[in-house]
């Protein structure tokens, strides 16, 4: 007996239900975020917006994916405005959430190709995404990648596929799973009947009466099993446990600030002091015997905002906590020009005894706009005059963060950078054995240094290595290879860590790939779309 396909009947969810669904959706994919955590709702949230988009009219999806865009990126970011006012943190999350517009949009056109084959939803969320995010992550300005899917998968069994794709492989993997769940609750296939062609309506009998029920019940029940077994596949993707290669031991100083917010730069010489003090007490307990004598002190970012090579003061007080702990320091430094009205955010390498090594020094290669430096000053200055308050911009760096300190090659990233795939993998395939996030959060809060360590944690999977994230005030820890975070620190705290860790010269399928899977999703992400163009002028011609 021959059955024909399920007849999907129905147009879209009630406008109302459909908003409801959106609003639940971006709240959904908060709390999959740190500080709260709950991974297994970012698919869920995905579903959400993706039953509620369905069917509809392009300017209605678009609105109701803003609509999830405002619900997760305005909570998600509202640490943007503890020290900065409301309008930052009301202009980028409005700028978020038109991303979110754009694919509820492409969610509402991809319609037509999503009801001719059922099993294609899924896959067409997943790309969608995957195009969404690698829009989001390059535009304006160089973009703004935080809130990506695959951040939120930290503790999932997900994030071992950063291994074989990064980042864009698990946020494909994380909403294909979303639309295996939308595929088996929308209720047009629960609803489907199967009409044998040479039967009549009625059941002959018991047994065909549960043959006829378990086809109902298999359009549920099997995305359903598809979904729970894509995220328990991704327990057997293989990642290192530690690294093959030699034993270093590291210590991350975590010296605080006097006070939270903006005006820690104005207690500039209290911070470099609070670093300087802290590493010369680990000294004290290396000679007491109480801690290892560490081969390298990793500072964080804006530990030094004096310059240390114009400033002798700032640089001999740098070179007597080196020389006290007879390791060499990375100093996370602000450093003048190279023209007038111009900084560098970098991380320099200070050893004992010689001082600045100007030849293992890394300029941040990406500095937040509006944040680091103003573009289109004169243009943003009639939006606020606040603009102004960035006196001088941050120029970027032009090589990647590789500082080769003498036991290990590190790769250096600094703050935000690490949520760029490019920045970290550079470093990577430049010889780094040991990734290393410097980063002051200091005018944030906690959750955004537990959504940064997040990032750590992917990109220590995604790329094979040992990493850590030393910040000013917290969160700082130890990564592994496979994402387990060790020592992690308090926030608002002054800590220091010290940790052997063993490196890594490997390189992941990830790494040797680079770009190429997102590449790929992106391309196909944008083939749904033409393809959704044909069949819709397809049924524009098509008699009656």
């Amino acid at each position: 007996m021959v059955l024909p396909p399920p007849v999907i009947t129905g147009g879209p969810l009630p406008l109302t239900v459909a908003v409801l669904l959106a609003l639940a959706a971006g709240l959904a994919l908060l709390v999959a975020f740190p500080p709260y955590g709950v991974w297994p709702l970012a698919p869920v949230g995905v579903a959400l917006l993706a039953a509620a988009a369905h069917r509809r009219r392009l300017r209605a999806g678009a609105g109701l994916g803003f609509l999830t865009g405002v619900a997760l990126f305005a909570p998600m970011l509202a640490w943007t405005n503890l020290h900065t006012g409301y309008l930052p943190w009301v202009l980028l999350s409005l700028l978020q959430a038109g991303y979110l517009a754009l694919l509820g949009a492409a969610t509402a056109w991809v319609s037509p190709l999503a009801d001719r084959v059922r099993w294609a939803w899924p896959v067409l969320t997943g790309l969608l995404w995957v195009g969404q995010e690698a829009l989001r992550d390059r535009t304006p300005f160089g973009g703004f990648p935080w809130g990506r899917l695959a951040f939120s998968q930290d503790t999932s069994p997900l994030l071992r596929l950063a291994a074989w794709g990064g980042a864009p492989l698990v946020t494909f993997a994380t909403a294909l799973v979303g639309g295996l769940l939308v595929t088996a609750a929308w209720r047009g296939w629960v609803t489907a009947r199967h009409t044998p062609r040479d039967a009549t309506p009625a059941a002959d009998g018991p047994q065909d009466e549960r043959v006829t029920r378990g086809r109902r019940w298999a359009p549920v029940g099997v995305p359903a099993v598809v979904a729970v077994a894509v995220v328990v596949g991704g327990l057997l993707v293989p990642v290192a446990t530690a690294g093959s290669g030699a034993t270093v031991t590291v210590a991350i100083v975590q010296g605080n600030v006097p006070r939270l917010g903006l005006d820690f730069n104005a207690q500039r010489q209290a911070v470099l002091n609070n670093h300087a003090d802290a590493t010369i007490d680990l000294a004290a307990r290396v000679a007491a015997g109480q801690e290892r004598q560490p081969d390298l002190v990793v500072w964080p970012e804006n530990s030094s905002d004096i310059d240390p090579l114009r400033n002798p003061a700032a640089g001999a007080r740098i070179s007597q906590a080196a020389d006290t702990v007879r390791a060499p320091i990375l100093v996370g430094a602000v450093l003048l020009g190279p023209g007038p009205g111009q900084v560098r955010n970098a991380g320099i390498l200070w050893r004992p005894g010689t001082g600045a090594d100007l030849s293992q020094l890394y300029t941040k290669r990406h500095p937040v706009p509006f944040a680091e430096y103003v573009p289109l000053r004169d243009v943003a200055r009639m939006v606020s005059k606040q603009v102004d308050l960035i006196r001088a911009d941050f120029v970027p760096g032009s090589t990647p963060g590789v500082v080769r300190v003498g036991p290990a090659v590190l790769g250096d990233v600094i703050c935000f950078e690490v949520a760029y795939d490019e920045v970290v993998r550079d470093t990577v395939t430049g010889g780094a054995q040991l990734l290393v996030v410097q980063t002051n959060n200091a005018t944030f809060n906690v959750a955004e240094a537990r959504q940064q360590m997040a990032m750590v944690r992917l990109r220590a999977v995604e790329h094979g290595r040992p990493a850590l994230m030393a910040s000013t005030v917290g969160v700082s820890g130890f990564v592994a290879p496979d994402g387990r975070v060790s020592d992690a620190t308090g926030f608002n705290t002054r800590e220091v860590v010290v940790r052997q860790l063993r490196l890594d010269d490997g390189r992941t399928l990830a790494t040797r790939l680079g770009w190429w899977p997102e590449v790929t999703l992106a391309a196909l992400a944008v083939a749904a779309l033409i393809g959704a163009a044909v069949l819709r002028r397809r049924q524009r011609v098509r008699p009656g």
